[in-house]
């Protein structure tokens, strides 16, 4: 099954480098990033989850979990930790899934059903769909995903990005436009007519059009 965004994410139960978790108990009341990776000691992953590590306090601030996912077992992971920290210059503090049976990348659509159930014997090219962002809110729902090759590094700093926005349109009705960063002007969703918007906002927003109206973002 596709997970799509608004659906309530797949719960699973799964073993990670911080001991068994049940996802929709760990993500508590904020946001999480699940984040996941084809297989342990590939070199852009590496890059990625030293980037994440030394991210964590921006999450942090956002109320904001990260889970990393790879297709092997705990010891493996904990293993390719070490070389995190050596090669990237940040410790991993935040889980990661040991999806050694599969079960979570078919869970999330990343794998076929027929794929198995072992990590034994797979590379990082059998894997390769497992390169997969999902941001998911209190709600246990799916707000974004991502998918990535392999051979290109995630943005981080996008997801970030995303995340605000995510966050903003949740407690506001308003969408944000291309390229926008946090602080920027938004766009009040059609769904408020001009006198709720008026009474929202009386310091006044723009009309580019009728569905396109502009305001200073709310705080």
């Amino acid at each position: 099954m596709s997970v799509r965004i608004n659906q309530i994410a797949p719960n699973f139960t799964a073993e990670t480098t911080q001991g068994p978790i049940n996802f929709h108990d760990w993500i508590g009341d904020g946001y999480a990033v699940l984040f996941s990776h084809p297989k342990d000691f590939t070199p852009v992953c590496t890059t990625e989850l030293g980037t994440v590590a030394k991210m964590l306090p921006d999450f942090a601030k956002r109320n904001t979990k990260i889970i990393g996912l790879s297709v092997d077992p705990v010891a493996k992971h904990l293993e390719w930790e070490k070389d995190i920290e050596e090669t990237q210059g940040a410790p991993v503090t935040f889980p990661m899934i040991a999806d050694a049976d599969l079960s979570v990348s078919k869970l999330y659509d990343m794998l076929p059903e027929d794929e198995g159930n072992s990590h034994e014997g797979r590379t990082a090219v059998n894997n390769q769909t497992v390169r997969t962002v999902f941001i998911v809110g209190p709600d246990k729902k799916v707000k974004l995903t991502l998918a990535y090759p392999m051979t290109s590094g995630r943005n981080f700093d996008e997801i970030l990005r995303v995340l605000d926005s995510i966050q903003l349109t949740a407690n506001h009705k308003v969408a944000t436009p291309a390229n926008w960063k946090n602080g920027e002007d938004v766009i009040i969703v059609t769904s408020v007519t001009d006198e709720e918007a008026h009474a929202k906002y009386p310091e006044g927003f723009t009309t580019v059009k009728p569905y396109l109206r502009v305001v200073k973002q709310p705080k």
